[in-house]
């Protein structure tokens, strides 16, 4: 990815679905709040992602300010919804990724970059032209457009996708998407393209390629749940896996929503958990007690110089 190029999607963003055409290489702003210039919230080992993206090492997390979700419940909101002091070049990004392999980080995990595609790409090049081999990882919302993903043909290894909501009144409530459903779908399926089965090390169960679509549970929301785990084992059987979150964390700004004042209840959880059996989930991640604490949250805010 060339800077002209990368000029060329900036100058009028139709990175995502909200088909924006912001001018972010002139300084505006986008729909996702973020103009050009790559910022990041944080860039650290992160020990608290699946144990096969995780494991004793840590994922080695980036955090990007900005979002094309405008999720209410989001526990990030303080950089989803922000916009970083310090800006940085692709290249000190992938001078970034090239660090944390340093510090051992079993994988490089991009959070929330489809904003930054053109440059992160970029970054990758670089950084894998200087020695980065550990495993990328991709991590988003999933309000992802199929064309933008496909920039990343050969340079993501594993794909983290949220599928949040099967209900289009739900995603348009909680995340001003109506078309979340049909959008997210579509993203998941150009990464399960790029990704194929799930591959692992055997020495460590560590993975090395292949898909986890999450999703987060949400307080009043089993039928919608148990539609979200239908389509993907109905779509891909155990060719992904499925991580099954029961941490949803109600903060000050949903205190007052109707049906997001409260967390999930280990009935709900349950019946969910149970259902993913019954269809015949095999290949998936669940939570234990204690996830849905604020403290589980990252420590936002040091930014990345």
């Amino acid at each position: 990815m060339t800077p002209s190029q990368i000029n060329t999607y900036m100058s009028d963003c139709t990175l995502c679905p909200r088909q924006c055409h912001a001018d972010r290489a002139d300084a505006q702003t986008g729909f996702c709040g973020q103009p050009a210039e790559i910022s990041v919230a944080r860039a650290a080992l992160h020990f608290w992602e699946e144990p096969c993206i995780s494991g004793s090492q840590g994922s080695g997390t980036v955090f990007f300010f900005g979002c094309s979700l405008r999720c209410i419940f989001c526990q990030n909101h303080t950089i989803a919804a922000g916009r970083g002091v310090h800006f940085i070049t692709p290249e000190r990004l992938g001078e970034i990724f090239l660090k944390l392999q340093e510090d051992h980080a079993a994988n490089i995990n991009l959070v929330t970059t489809g904003h930054f595609l053109p440059q992160v790409c970029r970054a990758l090049e670089f950084a894998k032209a200087e020695g980065l081999s550990i495993p990328i990882v991709y991590n988003t919302g999933s309000y992802e457009l199929p064309a933008s993903l496909r920039l990343l043909e050969g340079l993501v290894d594993i794909w983290l996708p949220d599928l949040k909501y099967y209900s289009s009144q739900l995603s348009e409530a909680f995340s001003h998407a109506s078309d979340y459903f049909t959008r997210a779908t579509a993203a998941i399926a150009e990464m399960f393209r790029q990704a194929g089965p799930p591959e692992f090390d055997e020495a460590t169960g560590m993975m090395r390629r292949g898909v986890i679509v999450r999703h987060l549970v949400l307080p009043g929301q089993v039928r919608d749940s148990k539609k979200i785990l239908r389509y993907l084992h109905d779509t891909y059987g155990n060719d992904i896996y499925v991580s099954i979150m029961n941490q949803y964390t109600p903060l000050e700004n949903t205190a007052q929503v109707p049906g997001l004042n409260r967390r999930v209840t280990e009935d709900e959880y349950k019946r969910v958990l149970d259902f993913a059996e019954k269809i015949g989930i095999e290949n998936g991640f669940v939570q234990e007690g204690g996830t849905a604490e604020e403290s589980f949250i990252p420590p936002f805010g040091s930014g990345v110089s």
